[in-house]
């Protein structure tokens, strides 16, 4: 909900973009996005704490996982959304600028709905990096098989409940990631 509208501004809001925002406000967006995609996820969990206190008003649990999951997500999400839509044809939104349409006309109707298989492509890579990052959660007790595998495996010497929390992960990735590949082909109408 944070990843999409960003990435669509980081690409619209730019000097040659469909509604140009001012210079030092793309700027301070693209260095703020830069720095929460180079924090490593186990870091940012734990800077994040006197936030998710805030929020939540704990700094375990599955719930408190929630905030650091956001933090990291909505960043490379953006960055996805960013890379699809500058994959739309320039000449198409040309073409819609000179029938006269609106810059959100042009950002619903043109760029979205063209970057679609690539956007269900990159979703798919979020949802697949999002899972490894709940998979670490599991050391502030976030829940699932992060969870299963530290508490369960790694505290209590079981390396065989680690290694199958691992594969389960490894064939959650592997679904997601065929579910998502079919998608994004069948919503390609280049290829019809």
């Amino acid at each position: 909900m944070l990843g999409l509208p960003l990435g669509v501004l980081l690409v619209a809001g730019e000097k040659n973009g469909v509604l140009p925002l001012p210079k030092g406000l793309m700027h301070v967006l693209n260095v703020v996005i830069n720095l929460l995609r180079s924090v490593p996820f186990l870091i940012l969990m734990i800077m994040v704490f006197p936030l998710t206190r805030l929020i939540v008003g704990t700094t375990v649990g599955t719930v408190a996982s929630i905030v650091p999951l956001v933090i990291a997500a909505f960043p490379f999400v953006a960055r996805l959304v960013e890379s699809s839509l500058r994959e739309v044809n320039p000449n198409i939104i040309e073409a819609a600028q000179s029938m006269g349409a609106t810059p959100m006309q042009i950002i619903c109707k043109v760029m979205i709905p063209e970057s679609i298989p690539s956007l269900i492509s990159n979703a798919t890579i979020a949802i697949t990096t999002i899972l490894g990052y709940s998979a670490m959660s599991g050391i502030i007790g976030g829940g699932g098989l992060g969870k299963i595998a530290i508490n369960y495996g790694y505290y209590r010497y079981k390396f065989l409940v680690m290694l199958i929390a691992v594969i389960l992960l490894i064939l959650l990735v592997q679904i997601f990631q065929s579910v998502g590949t079919k998608i994004a082909i069948r919503s390609d109408k280049r290829l019809k």
